[in-house]
């Protein structure tokens, strides 16, 4: 539906239909803005990912000192997670060096071009997926009893702080479990794009067994491929599961 009734009835490509942020649709795709790549770009990347780490590392000290020495402790490193943040911020917003699309004798050029067919893919998996992992966080938030809520108002805990410290770590032990289960789905529901002649590794492998004859072969790689990417996902998510889970002493 996503793509007959969305992608294919936007105007043609050189007359493409232009939207805030230098963004153009039309039946051939999307043009987006993207990072060039260049030294600029790098290093703003790599400034980025150092700040959230460290502002993490610091966040993490911070709780722990509030926990240990009360809840003034730790002001400095507050501080200096939050000065992070905004380094962070700075540079994702004035560092990155972006190249703009732009419409040139009857085509847009530059920036990031997705196709239709990839771009249906997207949409459609990405409303679907969030759809069931919404009402799993849903059903982890109301699986936590009442009383916690009571609990923490009782305590003189704001709600966004009753949440964040007291609720959610309770329901991110219920909500892993399914949630592993979608990641997996979401994996294996991407060979649907067969259905729009996107070129994935299910269509690509069916090209190939058309043309070769090989079909156990090209079926054990799809095998392959697939327990591969689940066998990431399920232990990544399963470590992660343990993390959150109660220690018993």
């Amino acid at each position: 539906m996503i793509y007959q009734a969305g992608f294919l009835r936007l105007p043609r490509p050189d007359q493409p239909l232009r939207l805030p942020a230098s963004t153009f649709l039309s039946n051939r795709g999307i043009d987006l803005l993207w990072p060039v790549a260049s030294t600029r770009t790098w290093l703003a990347l790599g400034l980025i990912i150092a700040s959230i780490i460290l502002g993490l590392i610091l966040r993490q000290r911070q709780l722990k000192l509030m926990e240990l020495q009360g809840g003034t402790a730790g002001q400095n490193l507050q501080k200096g997670w939050i000065a992070l943040a905004v380094i962070g911020v700075l540079a994702l917003l004035f560092g990155l060096q972006w190249q703009l699309p732009r419409f040139e004798n009857g085509d847009v050029v530059g920036g990031l071009y997705l196709s239709s067919e990839y771009g249906a893919l997207l949409f459609g998996l990405v409303l679907y997926t969030a759809a069931f992992i919404a009402e799993v966080v849903r059903a982890g938030i109301q699986s936590v009893s009442k009383g916690q809520w009571e609990a923490s108002r009782a305590l003189g805990l704001r709600s966004n702080l009753a949440m964040r410290l007291v609720v959610f770590p309770q329901a991110l032990r219920v909500m892993i479990p399914p949630l592993t289960s979608e990641y997996a789905n979401l994996a294996k529901n991407s060979s649907l794009a067969a259905g729009i002649a996107y070129a994935d590794f299910f269509q690509v492998s069916s090209t190939i067994n058309n043309q070769t004859g090989r079909v156990i072969e090209v079926v054990l790689l799809i095998m392959i491929h697939y327990l591969t990417i689940n066998l990431i996902i399920s232990l990544g998510m399963n470590w992660f599961n343990q993390q959150v889970q109660l220690k018993e002493r």
